[in-house]
């Protein structure tokens, strides 16, 4: 890795000046009342973030990568002489090709998604820099595949959050405890609903760098964000970790790389050296810390090159030989004794179970907005509320239907009264019945499902656009094609499936086999169309008519989801003979 000034957030005391002040030229961007620590590990009490706990941040509080960015532009230089590529700029401007290739698609998956996020890729590579090193310099596989598994500590408690294991392993390879996976870091339990397939082949693998650009693009996206207003950007880095040393050091990044970036070979990209983690963690056997690059001050030995395996601190013997930086509390004396580390009861831990809030019938149109919304009630054993609780509302079932924002999990804390009210439902154009379930984070009681039905599209009232008369000779082609419009309640009816068939009779809806016809594909006589659709203003236009040789007054029946019908006659008679000219 390159030199740079104020590479990483040291604990000296002149160092730690150095890091405060480029912090606070590359973190300009960041929000009001937004402030940096200059210890070199993430702060447990620097949580301004109250809505995100371990288990609902996208990488539960793991470590991450701690290096500054250079303070110079990474803009490269024209390359003298030549008119292809700019020559490569700073080191650390360098994004492996495959990696750099997966933040771009993702920035463009989202664009088609949800336009209103502006999520530049820019801040997927801010993240990832922080979390893996850009999957560790870009040690994937042409498919994106990181060349082994990127895991984070293992999150026992002991120096970091304590999250039991979520997924039988199948991710992290724990059976106990969860772990942070993949090139952005996902623990389990977030991946099982964020997680999305980026690169096309079918699995949602967190260790694929498409798959995983991807599921933070939409993590990141989720409740309606705008990437463009700075708050709402800041609740989104903070969601994926809580920290404002954190917060400082992506909107650092994603600074940098906005100011230019060159792709460089996979595998050929730097490797961080600081982690949040150094006082905290060992490294593991399984995982050795890289060989330190040159640099003004070694990193900490107990760094790993991916944010991997974490072993329990091994205190001092006889003390440290470490600079206290200034205004830092002294260590207690060796004959303090510890302090306690069994956490204060929370409202979480008193939850007996959910009571329904009063959710009134949960019906929607294919299509629409649900108009109630789902309300549930953590309460005591007594039947007492519980405030403060965070309750996961999860869409189950064969359904497009999703929450506002596009997410099929939300998670709301309990008001005063105990109710968390999910945001609202929006139906897709998957028609039946699927169940939200809501279930408290953290606690281990039995869920509450809420069924909602989601009907089809339907329109009460048809009528034609037109009344010229639909009369054609027979053999011939009927000049004015069929148009109707649907409504709904007064208002067009979008969307609506249409049938239309040339019956016997007013009385006979059998199929007429005789009189005017449609063509299909292949020129042959139709005479029942399915599967026709209103348009966006609920108008539906047939195909061409014809007549074969009968004459008469035929009868052609349209009708629609929701029952609306509308008999249209069809007149087949021979042209009248003009009267011959009398003689003069």
């Amino acid at each position: 890795m390159a030199a740079q000034f104020g590479r990483r957030l040291a604990k000296g005391a002149v160092t730690t000046a150095v890091a405060a002040a480029a912090v606070a030229a590359l973190s300009a961007s960041q929000a009001p009342g937004v402030t940096d620590n200059t210890q070199d590990r993430q702060n447990a009490g620097s949580q301004p973030s109250t809505e995100v706990n371990p288990e609902e941040s996208a990488t539960g509080n793991s470590p991450y990568y701690t290096d500054l960015p250079p303070l110079n532009s990474p803009t490269p230089s024209p390359t003298p002489g030549t008119e292809g590529p700019i020559a490569a700029g700073d080191a650390e401007a360098g994004i492996p090709a495959t990696v750099l290739d997966a933040y771009k698609k993702a920035e463009a998956a989202l664009r088609e998604s949800k336009p209103g996020c502006n999520l530049p890729w820019e801040l997927l590579a801010a993240i990832g820099k922080v979390e893996s090193g850009q999957a560790r310099g870009g040690r994937v596989d042409a498919d994106g595949t990181t060349i082994t598994p990127i895991l984070g500590p293992v999150l026992n408690g002991n120096g970091f959050a304590n999250i039991s294991d979520t997924d039988g392993g199948s991710f992290d390879g724990d059976t106990t405890h969860d772990r942070a996976v993949g090139p952005m870091q996902f623990i389990p339990s977030t991946w099982a609903w964020a997680g999305r397939d980026g690169n096309g082949d079918g699995t949602k693998n967190p260790n694929n760098i498409y798959d995983a650009a991807l599921a933070a693009g939409h993590y990141l996206c989720r409740l309606d964000r705008d990437m463009n207003v700075q708050k709402e950007l800041n609740r989104a880095i903070l969601s994926y970790n809580p920290s404002t040393e954190y917060l400082n050091l992506v909107l650092s990044w994603l600074e940098y790389y906005r100011k230019g970036t060159h792709e460089v070979p996979d595998g050929t990209g730097t490797l961080p050296s600081g982690r949040s983690d150094d006082n905290n963690s060992g490294a593991s056997p399984n995982n050795p810390s890289p060989t330190p690059p040159a640099t003004s001050r070694p990193p900490n030995s107990n760094s790993t090159p991916d944010g991997g395996d974490s072993t329990s601190p091994t205190p001092p013997r006889g003390g440290s030989t470490s600079p206290t930086p200034p205004g830092s509390p002294s260590p207690p004396p060796p004959s303090s004794p510890p302090p306690s580390t069994t956490p204060p009861p929370t409202g979480t831990d008193t939850v007996d179970h959910l009571e329904d809030a009063g959710t009134g019938k949960l019906t929607a149109t294919a299509g629409d907005a649900f108009t109630e919304k789902i309300a549930a009630r953590t309460e005591t054993k007594a039947g007492r509320a519980v405030p403060k609780v965070r309750v996961r509302f999860t869409i189950v079932g064969d359904t497009d239907a999703t929450f506002s924002g596009g997410e099929s999990v939300a998670t709301v804390v309990t008001n005063s009264a105990g109710v968390a009210t999910a945001p609202a439902l929006k139906a897709g154009e998957k028609t039946g019945e699927f169940t939200v379930r809501a279930t408290v984070v953290g606690r281990s009681v039995p869920g509450l499902d809420y069924t909602a039905t989601v009907t089809a599209r339907q329109a009460d009232a048809l009528a034609r656009t037109s009344d010229t008369a639909l009369t054609c000779a027979p053999g011939d082609e009927f000049a004015d094609q069929v148009e109707v419009k649907a409504t709904y309640k007064g208002a067009a009816a979008d969307g609506v499936a249409a049938t239309a068939t040339l019956i016997t009779s007013a009385d006979d809806a059998t199929v007429n086999d005789k009189g005017p016809y449609f063509k299909d594909a292949d020129g042959k006589t139709v005479r029942t169309l399915k599967g026709l659709e209103t348009d966006a203003n609920g108008l539906l236009k047939l195909p061409k008519l014809y007549a074969d040789d009968t004459t008469g007054t035929f009868l052609l029946r349209i009708s629609t989801t929701g029952g609306a019908t509308l008999t249209v006659e069809l007149e087949v008679a021979a042209a009248t003979a003009s009267p011959s000219p009398s003689a003069s």
